[in-house]
C-alpha cells in the first residue's frame, strides 16, 4: 500500500491530500529514510512524522484497504510521541 493512503486509512493523518503534502515536504520517514507519498510500506516498518509542534514515531502492525474508525488504531503501535486527539 502507498504511504499516503496508509496514513489516511489508519487515520494517523485525517485526509489523503494532507498526507501527500506532508510526505512531499520531506517530513515523513520510513525506517530512517525520507519517504515519498508513493513509497510502498509493509508490516514492521517504522514511520516517523514531523508535525508543526510535535512528532510521532509508530510501527506498522497491519495493512488494510478499509478500516472502521474504531479499529484504525489497531493498524499501528506508537513508539514515541502522541497521536492527534481529534
Amino acid at each position: 500500500m502507498r504511504l499516503d493512503k496508509y496514513l489516511k486509512v489508519s487515520r494517523i493523518i485525517k485526509r489523503r491530500t494532507v498526507a501527500k503534502e506532508v510526505c512531499e515536504g520531506e517530513r515523513v520517514s520510513i525506517n530512517g529514510k525520507v519517504a515519498k507519498p508513493s513509497t510502498t510500506i509493509k508490516e514492521g516498518d517504522i514511520i516517523e512524522i514531523k508535525f508543526a509542534n510535535r512528532s510521532l514515531k509508530a510501527r506498522i502492525i497491519n495493512i488494510a484497504e478499509h478500516v472502521k474508525k474504531e479499529n484504525a488504531k489497531e493498524m499501528y503501535e506508537i513508539l514515541e510521541g502522541e497521536e492527534d486527539k481529534e
